[in-house]
């Protein structure tokens, strides 16, 4: 596979042109993440409604029935389940990791394994995630 990058006038609409044999799940994979990286959810602190880019999240994680989005500095309230979450963003970068919390792959610096046979992911913001 070729990749090949123009430069164009800042008038001009930026855009992503993909030529290929058939649109196979690899394809279906570029496009989905390429449409993430624009994506917006809503988010709500101290009763105040933010918009997050969903390349922004580190994770999400279900907390006495409620779900949180977790960034690098902030944690915000989301309105939606966990499980609709997963269904949404499966095809994205995210992936459901344990019971309670959707990580985004994007957002991991190291995995290791820990004694229990679980793993441990060290994510850029230096957090631990089991």
């Amino acid at each position: 596979m070729n990749v090949r990058i123009e430069s164009i006038e800042c008038e001009e609409d930026e855009q992503v042109l993909i030529k290929c044999h058939n649109v196979d799940g690899d394809i279906l994979d570029i496009i989905n993440f390429i449409q993430s990286k624009h994506e917006i959810i809503t988010g709500y602190n101290n009763l105040q409604i933010y918009q997050l880019y969903l390349r922004d999240i580190y994770y999400f994680e279900g907390v006495d029935n409620k779900v949180y989005a977790y960034l690098k500095d902030n944690i915000y309230e989301i309105k939606k389940k966990l499980y609709e979450l997963e269904e949404i963003y499966e095809k994205r970068q995210f992936f459901r990791c344990s019971k309670s919390v959707l990580i985004n792959l994007l957002k991991i610096e190291s995995i290791k394994p820990t004694m229990n046979g679980r793993f441990s992911a060290k994510l850029f913001n230096r957090e631990q995630i089991i």
